[in-house]
């Protein structure tokens, strides 16, 4: 299969990981009246998620690196898929927990192979552009899985809804297994296997390492906005509870996409003049990001607010191109399974795990703006971990 059906397809199951992943969040409303649930229990619902995503991640990674990974992508995309459709189904609050830490196990399988499995198949010279196609699915997938999950659950309810996101997985997921090969050899010696003492060896790894850790301060901010901006909205502007959240998701969904977009190709044309350019386009991003967001917070309109935002949300979104690149080049391509999975770990433990709660307590303390510029600070020890990165980095590990 050439490598650009294999980008489609791939890219396709990628757009329903975000679909499935965000569509529970819209249906809220109908969920607890149908099911008698708190607030608490619904919020844990996206605590559930995000533990076991991260904890299983490492694990797949593992063995993904010591198998053919398209089997894993396979396995991964239709367990995540069977659970979405499960959670139509669901009697009671456990049924529905279960359901959603499944798919936490099956995204995070996905997640932690795919990025590679995609790079390997084009050259290094377009693998930024490439990579940050293939994020778009996160602000366009998950924007389609709030707008279908409101559709749909207001048309025919909010069971049915994740019966019909979850059907094209599971048949994604077969095409994948039946036609998908991996570049890698089909089986690997025994001295090719990578152990779990990898994970350390990659922790040693200072060019990875730098990379986690400035995405994990860009994910630390991004997180923060994304559960405190359509807050801010409401009380700093006086939007409705609705309007705020959809005029926050218009802004994710065009300014992230455009910033994706706009760094893949930016550090695409830079690699041509420096091997340093996945790393030099992501801190100048991180860093030039964060005087458009301290604007925005104490702009005296809402237009000039939005347009400011817009502009930092671009800015912060613009490495995520660049930064997957920087994965693939900087690891040995036996254990880049374990190497996106310990990334997953990593910028999700230090980033939008802990970040809303923190925003809130300062929130609490002083006020949403401080709370929320406490948060876009993040984006400086994101540059300066990216620019650690640019001078560990030695370009003869791309392949």
């Amino acid at each position: 299969m050439t490598p650009k059906k294999v980008f489609i397809i791939l890219m396709s199951i990628n757009l329903l990981n975000y679909i499935d992943r965000q569509i529970l969040f819209s249906v809220f409303p109908l969920i607890k009246a149908d099911l008698l649930l708190s607030d608490t229990q619904l919020g844990l619902l996206a605590s559930a998620f995000m533990l076991v995503y991260m904890v299983i991640a490492p694990l797949v990674g593992y063995f993904a690196d010591r198998t053919p990974r398209q089997i894993w992508i396979a396995i991964s995309a239709f367990l995540w898929s069977i659970a979405t459709m499960f959670t139509g189904t669901v009697k009671n609050y456990f049924q529905l927990l279960t359901a959603r830490s499944l798919i936490g196990v099956g995204e995070s399988g996905f997640t932690s192979v795919s990025p590679s499995f995609v790079a390997e198949r084009f050259p290094a010279s377009s693998r930024a552009r490439v990579l940050a196609f293939f994020s778009l699915a996160l602000p366009i997938g998950s924007a389609l899985g709030y707008l279908l999950g409101a559709w749909m659950g207001d048309l025919i309810g909010w069971r049915a809804a994740f019966f019909i996101v979850g059907l094209p997985g599971i048949i994604l997921a077969f095409i994948v297994f039946l036609k998908v090969k991996d570049t890698r050899p089909a089986k690997l010696a025994p001295q090719e296997k990578p152990d779990i003492k990898q994970y350390a060896a990659l922790l040693k790894n200072k060019t990875f390492l730098y990379v986690c850790l400035g995405q994990a301060m860009g994910t630390f901010t991004l997180g923060g906005l994304a559960a405190w901006m359509p807050s801010y909205f409401n009380r700093c502007f006086g939007l409705s509870v609705g309007a705020a959240g959809t005029l926050f998701g218009a802004m994710i969904i065009t300014a992230g996409a455009a910033g994706t977009f706009l760094g893949g190709i930016i550090a695409d044309k830079l690699i041509k003049r420096t091997q340093k350019a996945y790393f030099i386009t992501s801190y100048v991003s991180f860093l030039a990001a964060l005087p458009f967001a301290v604007a925005a917070l104490f702009a005296g309109s809402k237009t000039a607010a939005i347009i400011l935002l817009s502009l930092a949300i671009m800015l912060v979104f613009l490495q995520n191109g660049p930064m997957q690149a920087a994965i693939v080049a900087s690891t040995d391509i036996k254990v880049r399974s374990m190497a996106f999975a310990l990334n997953i770990f990593i910028i999700h433990a230090l980033g939008d795990a802990i970040s809303p709660a923190f925003i809130g307590k300062v929130s609490d303390m002083f006020d949403i703006r401080i709370g929320i510029l406490f948060s876009l600070v993040f984006v400086i020890p994101a540059g300066l971990f990216a620019m650690a990165a640019s001078k560990y980095y030695k370009p003869e590990n791309i392949s």
